[in-house]
């Protein structure tokens, strides 16, 4: 009988991470190689993607660093094909790259929209739909769209980031739907405020951040490794029968 532990590993599996300079795409590409995986972590920042390289490495497992811009749309073919030339193949595919330009509606730009769209939602369609045959050859992947729980529900001053996740999380579906025949699960994680870099940027005031952390049962932001071991198990063999899902990780906001 197969040790329970090593369902919930990912020995020998490769993985594409992108925004792995830093915070939940960073944690996620290590602790990927913690549970076993070769890695590709893909950004803008050579020198956050080789800080990641060199924890990756330290696990023992491969790591190649993929220097490409998910705001163009020739960006997620180049890392595609970087990843598949290394690897032969990827058997999961985490879209993690993400922005947040946080404005009214009134008055916000409309580069600001494009860009969010372009990189929060375009970026992981080319992604998927280029790294998907793959995994249909094979029988087999994984795809995990990080989202937000501003997918879900309204927060001020989010229009064109909660349009872009809310398109994420219909877009896993039909992934889901499209691919499930071929045993890839695709699924979603929704977390509410992370500590990250750009999470603490956005509401790393205490007099902005209050108000949200009153609607949060559990009463405190989340950590980047908590994304991270949600991702981990959705990549892993233990989440096989889950696929279209948007699983939130948010304290509990949305249960109010």
């Amino acid at each position: 009988m197969q040790n329970p532990l090593d369902r919930f590993a990912v020995q020998g599996k490769r993985a594409l991470v992108t925004g792995g300079s830093k915070g939940i795409g960073a944690e996620a590409a290590v602790v990927l190689a913690q549970a076993g995986a070769d890695v590709a972590v893909v950004g803008r920042d050579r020198g956050g993607l080789q800080a990641t390289a060199e924890q990756i490495i330290a696990t023992g497992r491969k790591c190649i660093v993929i220097e490409a811009d998910m705001r163009t749309a020739e960006g997620p073919q180049q890392a595609a094909e970087a990843a598949l030339v290394a690897f032969g193949t990827v058997d999961i595919l985490v879209n993690n790259a993400g922005i947040a330009r946080i404005a009214p509606i009134l008055g916000s730009p409309l580069a600001d929209w494009e860009e969010t769209i372009a990189v929060n939602l375009r970026a992981p369609y080319l992604l998927a739909q280029a790294l998907a045959p793959n995994m249909i050859a094979q029988g087999s992947g994984k795809i995990i769209n990080v989202s937000s729980q501003a997918g879900v529900v309204a927060i001020e001053g989010h229009a064109a980031y909660a349009a872009s996740k809310g398109g994420l999380n219909m877009l896993t579906k039909v992934m889901a739907l499209e691919w499930g025949a071929h045993n890839i699960q695709v699924n979603a994680v929704a977390p509410t405020v992370i500590l990250t870099p750009m999470g603490t940027r956005v509401w790393g005031d205490p007099v902005k951040a209050a108000p949200m952390l009153a609607k949060i049962p559990l009463r405190r932001f989340g950590q980047p490794v908590e994304v991270a071991d949600l991702i981990l198990f959705l990549a892993s063999s233990a989440s096989d029968l889950i696929t279209g899902e948007t699983i939130l990780i948010d304290g509990g906001y949305t249960a109010v």
